[in-house]
């Protein structure tokens, strides 16, 4: 818990705790697995990330720790009786936390310099009587030695007079001064062989050494005091609504120093960590807009905080995992055949910013372009570097194709990789032009995949499967069966729109720069003009509905639209651009070739538009005349709009689901605003009615794109039937707004997201930490699924960062 580890994570810091009546020690978050909780794998415990600082110069999380023996059996037990359709059985709900009889357990981490780590767990006791606890700060080094037969030099743990002392080959000695006279425990970080398989490990003293010792007095740590991974225990008492403070300080200062002089390591502490917090006070003060309510500068810090430490070393060599470590049994024969099989060029050895360090502690390339979007605003050269690895060639494939998660690197999801890219350079000032070229290049090959594999026909119109939006779809998207028939989607389609867009603005910023870009710029152009058509003439637009829909051609000759009124036919409107027609002027062979262009294919102007009085030039899949009809239905809050912004289904399917069948199987999609009581795609994700922050950000942005486009679409009924008009930025700032409410205290003092969810008292211990959700119900806000910082959550941030800039 509260880990902390260097780049290459050749040392790891972090917390465990015992209260003195759980059966095990508290090293990590408790959840259930995806078979146990009745919505899918889910986290019972609470835990805040409370700040952090793009430098790591200051990190604060927090946890509440119940006094009590941990319930486990009894999460476990009731959640397996409940059905889908029920809610799922919270820690809080077992009583846990009555009388406040729990600890409030805070870590804050200051760097006095890059190799001179501080670290301060404060433990407040918030019950009504005297507690004591168990506090083991823990040092271990990953294990890679057991992966090879060969002999390789171990890194070790031992005792300091101080504390504890690290050794890792060819690289300086650690040091973790302890505050204090806390007891060291050793043991080995290795696999306790004898207790899982019944055979003998090469160790006495395995990694569960100090959680038998500790909980059960055994003999399982090591007398020698050494190992590979070390504990100091802290056994401490506090009186009622009283704290008490554990300081320790991880450096490489010189380890031979056993002078024993533990209090001159700690002179400096305290004011090094006030300093560290005053500076985050500072940057994010500067950070966050003048009109910012003191609620929203607290959720706009915790979300970048959220972000920050969701930071993960990420370390996945396919080819090892395939072929297996030399040390061990080779593999199961089926092993070459399953998913990621063919990804044998995947070798990944770095940071990455994570979904979620507890839900989704592997990256997802789509999730991971919203990340480096709001993390640009704090750390922008962070955010470059994590666009660029994802197309280096040891995560995309010869092919072409972005690896798109762990569970299945062959998947399609949403090729937002571009947007983000420009979303990066702009935030970061738009000058740093040798970022975009590079990300260009290789943006070209993953076009170049998209266009190869997933447009069945060659028509521009896109089957890409999957999309990320899991069971939005009444049919599982990715596992139709080709003699069955193909589906044409409408989001997959205006995807790859908007990516022919983001490249060609990509394109016509380098040729300012290097006019060898003009070509690419007109092909993109046209590509552009070319899947536009397609999806308006192909039968994905139905006239009557005034809404897009996947088209499902069966091999009988029977052509059905899907038709669900959902997020898969607004993404349209997100395929839009506007650009002033002077800033290429002095292009003057794309703007030749464009004219020309459409000339020969007037078909196309509808388009491409100019607009009065800017001059500027709109290309919109969506043509504003037809917009202003899409979004009579979306602004509608019995339809799509609702208090906390745009739901992903219409709420009209709450009475009118919508029912097809498919090879003789009946599939039927209903608005489910919470959980899903759908076991697609495991069940712990839904897209059939909740509002999800990633898509309501692209549509924020494209309305206000087509703001002022024509006459007819400057002023809307907003929202639908209420008789007020308002413009398109209007209406996309006040959207901005709603998603930005759902995290601020509502009269009761508890904020939208956290309600439904017992207890969150409005008091500030609970109050104070904001819980940043995956998604939210379509009808109360509530906040459902992954349920600590789901990395594309904190988008809330972007959002409040950049409304200053349209205030």
């Amino acid at each position: 818990m509260a880990g902390f580890c260097d780049r290459e994570q050749s040392w790891c810091l972090g917390l465990a705790l015992w209260n003195g009546v759980d059966p095990i020690l508290k090293e990590h978050m408790f959840g259930l697995s995806n078979a146990e909780g009745n919505h899918g794998e889910d986290v019972k415990e609470y835990w805040w990330y409370l700040d952090g600082t793009p430098t790591h110069s200051w990190q604060r999380w927090r946890y509440h720790y119940p006094q009590h023996e941990f319930p486990y059996d009894d999460l476990v037990t009731v959640n397996a009786h409940r059905s889908r359709h029920e809610p799922e059985y919270e820690l809080a709900e077992t009583g846990i936390f009555e009388e406040d009889r729990f600890w409030v357990v805070t870590v804050d981490y200051a760097k006095a310099d890059a190799h001179d780590l501080l670290m301060r767990i404060t433990l407040e006791n918030v019950g009504p009587d005297a507690a004591t606890i168990t506090v083991l700060p823990t040092l271990w080094f990953p294990n890679t030695w057991s992966w090879t037969n060969e002999t390789v030099a171990r890194p070790s743990v031992r005792a300091h007079p101080d504390g504890l002392v690290a050794s890792r080959p060819s690289r300086p000695d650690i040091t973790l001064y302890a505050d204090g006279s806390p007891e060291p425990l050793f043991c080995d970080n290795e696999t306790n062989t004898q207790r899982l398989y019944g055979k003998p490990g090469t160790t006495a003293y395995p990694k569960d050494g100090i959680n038998d010792h500790v909980v059960n007095g055994a003999s399982s740590v090591n007398p020698a005091n050494e190992g590979t991974k070390a504990a100091l225990r802290y056994t401490v008492t506090v009186e009622p609504g009283a704290r008490r403070e554990i300081r320790l300080r991880l450096s490489e200062t010189d380890a031979a120093d056993t002078s024993g002089a533990s209090e001159s390591r700690f002179r400096d502490f305290d004011e090094v960590l006030q300093r560290r917090e005053g500076e985050a006070d500072d940057f994010y003060a500067a950070l966050a807009p003048a009109d910012a309510s003191t609620d929203e500068a607290r959720v706009m810090r915790q979300a970048f905080a959220g972000l920050l430490w969701s930071k993960q070393f990420y370390r996945f060599e396919v080819a090892r995992w395939l072929d297996g470590d030399p040390a061990t049994p080779p593999p199961p024969a089926e092993r070459a055949g399953v998913r990621n099989s063919t990804w044998r060029n995947i070798n990944s050895r770095n940071v990455i910013l994570m979904p979620d360090p507890w839900e989704y502690p592997w990256f997802a390339s789509w999730d991971l372009a919203f990340h480096c979007v709001t993390l640009a605003h704090v750390d922008p050269e962070f955010a470059k570097a994590q666009l660029i690895l994802m197309l280096r060639e040891w995560y995309m494939h010869p092919s072409g194709q972005l690896p798109a998660y762990e569970w299945n690197f062959s998947d399609a999801t949403p090729p937002t990789h571009a947007w983000a890219a420009l979303r990066v350079f702009e935030i970061d000032g738009g000058t740093d032009f040798e970022f975009l070229e590079r990300v260009f290049h290789k943006l070209l090959m993953n076009f170049t995949w998209w266009t190869n594999n997933k447009d069945h026909d060659g028509k521009n119109l896109f089957e890409g499967g999957f999309m990320g939006l899991d069971n939005i779809s009444p049919l599982n998207r990715s596992t139709l069966p080709p003699e069955v028939g193909f589906l044409e989607q409408a989001d997959a389609t205006a995807w790859m729109a908007v990516y022919a867009l983001d490249l060609l603005t990509m394109a016509l910023r380098l040729a300012v720069h290097d006019r060898a870009y003009e070509d690419v710029a007109t092909t993109f152009f046209e590509h552009f003009l070319a899947i536009a058509a397609a999806a308006n003439d192909a039968g994905m637009w139905d006239e009557t509905d005034s809404y897009y829909y996947d088209v499902l051609h069966l091999r009988t000759g029977v052509d059905m639209p899907m038709k669900v009124r959902s997020l898969v036919g607004l993404i349209p409107v997100t395929a839009s651009l506007m650009f002033d027609k002077t800033a290429v002027q002095q292009l003057d062979q794309f703007v030749a070739r464009s004219a020309w262009f459409l000339d020969q294919k007037p078909m196309y102007r509808q388009f491409c538009g100019t607009l009065v009085p800017s001059g500027a030039t709109l290309l919109a899949l969506v043509e504003p005349q037809r917009l202003a009809r899409i979004l009579s239905k979306v602004l509608d809050s019995s339809e799509m709009l609702s208090e906390f912004g745009i739901r992903s289904i219409s709420a009209w399917h709450r009475d009118h689901p919508f029912e097809v069948e498919v090879d003789n199987a009946q599939a039927t999609v209903d608005y489910e605003p919470g959980e899903s009581a759908s076991g697609l795609f495991g069940g712990n994700s839904n897209w059939r009615g909740p509002v999800w922050f990633p898509l309501n950000v692209l549509l924020i942005e494209a309305l206000h794109r087509y703001d002022g486009s024509l006459d007819e679409a400057q002023h809307l009924e907003y929202p639908a039937g209420s008789g007020e008009h308002h413009n398109l930025g209007y209406i996309a700032d006040d959207l901005s707004a709603r998603l930005i409410s759902l995290f601020l205290p509502g009269p009761s003092g508890v904020s939208a997201a956290d309600s439904g969810h017992a207890p969150v008292p409005a008091t500030a211990r609970w109050r104070e930490n904001v819980t940043f959700y995956e998604y939210y119900h379509g009808d109360t806000g509530q906040g459902l699924g992954a349920s600590h910082q789901t990395g594309w959550t904190a988008l809330v941030a972007h959002l409040i960062v950049t409304r200053a800039t349209r205030a």
